[in-house]
């Protein structure tokens, strides 16, 4: 069954210029590009977007570094979405990335790790909203 993903390159990602290599890596699996948006996203908007993590003392450095600067929102369909691309990012943490992975080829940290994906189709929908209206998406 398609299904879709919210997968972003943060401002880290986009500072290394690794844009092409990753929108490459997802169309080599087959998957389908079906939005695109390059943003600088807002502290309201991050608030929204980290919901889950405004309270905790990380917070403000999270936010301090999705804010500053631009970003690329992407909204990606096809079978198993999901989960298989968080499997081509890797771990979170850099250091546990493999090779291979878009973390473990490319990231430097936990917290320069270059790349957002959902964590489970309900929030796919979720984050999708948040950057996309409908009629943005093809």
């Amino acid at each position: 069954m398609k299904e879709r993903s919210f997968i972003m390159v943060k401002p880290d990602g986009m500072q290394k210029r690794i844009v092409g290599e990753i929108i490459s890596r997802f169309e080599q699996r087959g998957f389908l590009l079906v939005g695109a948006r390059l943003l600088r996203i807002s502290p309201e908007l991050a608030r929204q977007h980290y919901a889950e993590h405004v309270d905790k003392v990380f917070y403000p450095s999270l936010e301090q570094f999705i804010t500053g600067g631009s970003v690329l929102a992407m909204v990606w369909e096809g079978e198993g979405i999901v989960a298989i691309a968080r499997a081509m990012m890797g771990p979170t943490d850099a250091a546990q990335a493999p090779s291979g992975t878009i973390r473990g080829d490319f990231a430097s940290s936990k917290s320069f790790n270059i790349i957002h994906g959902s964590d489970s189709p309900a929030s796919a929908e979720r984050e999708i909203a948040l950057f996309f209206k409908s009629a943005e998406l093809l």
